[in-house]
């Protein structure tokens, strides 16, 4: 699969065939990395797509995690090839996945039918080797001494007696909640279990136009999408 970006950074994933858009058709053997032309005379730059670059092809269903938010989660837990971690909430499963490429084991959990097909041909379809299991979180958790649990649901702070459990000594709870109740309830709850609450956040990126000598921020961002919840376990 290539990734193919036009003069004013239109992004297109290519697989097989001619390729065709509004600035023209390039023949399939004419395809390979550099930089390519349409029969129109318009520049393309072309090169190998990443696991990033095929998430667009993802089927969507629930609201999806934000890169600039799981960035965080990454950063901030440090989860790397030897973690097991268990998310919770999968939606579309976009979070695991990312999750999967620089984990050692990861397990997700969905109890909506509908999500839980959603998210398992998605995993297929992106090669992320995730365990998707149609299960519900708030009954609890099977899995043992995991380095991180990551919740995106409405009522985080029902799972804390299972993540306790679960969780070793210093492993991390991150939780994605939209308001502010919940992230008082959650906050608060917390402190009946053994959790310390590390940090609370929210992530905002605004890209940079860099084109020739005029370099300046986009007049749209990426502003507040949510708040993060870090705990650990005591």
């Amino acid at each position: 699969m290539k990734v193919l970006i036009s003069e004013d950074g239109r992004k297109y994933l290519w697989n097989g065939g001619n390729f065709q858009s509004k600035y023209g058709t390039i023949k399939e053997n004419k395809i390979k990395d550099g930089i390519l032309k349409t029969n129109l005379g318009k520049k393309f730059v072309c090169f190998d797509a990443s696991f990033a670059d095929r998430l667009v092809k993802i089927k969507r269903g629930p609201a999806i995690m934000l890169r600039k938010d799981i960035g965080n989660i990454v950063a901030s837990t440090g989860v790397n090839k030897n973690s097991r971690v268990l998310d919770a909430g999968s939606g579309c499963g976009v979070l695991a996945s990312f999750l999967a490429m620089i984990s050692k084991h990861v397990t997700s959990y969905e109890k909506n039918k509908e999500f839980f097909k959603i998210a398992k041909n998605n995993f297929k379809m992106l090669g992320a080797d995730v365990k998707i299991k149609n299960k519900d979180v708030y009954k609890g958790i099977s899995e043992r001494n995991l380095d991180l649990i990551t919740l995106d649901l409405l009522e985080p702070w029902r799972v804390l007696r299972h993540a306790e459990k679960s969780l070793r000594s210093g492993g991390y709870l991150a939780a994605y909640v939209t308001n502010v109740i919940q992230l008082s309830e959650l906050a608060r709850k917390s402190r009946r279990f053994r959790f310390y609450v590390e940090k609370i956040s929210e992530t905002i990126e605004r890209e940079w136009v860099a084109d020739n000598l005029k370099i300046r921020p986009r007049h749209h961002g990426l502003m507040h999408t949510g708040f993060l919840v870090f705990l650990r376990r005591i």
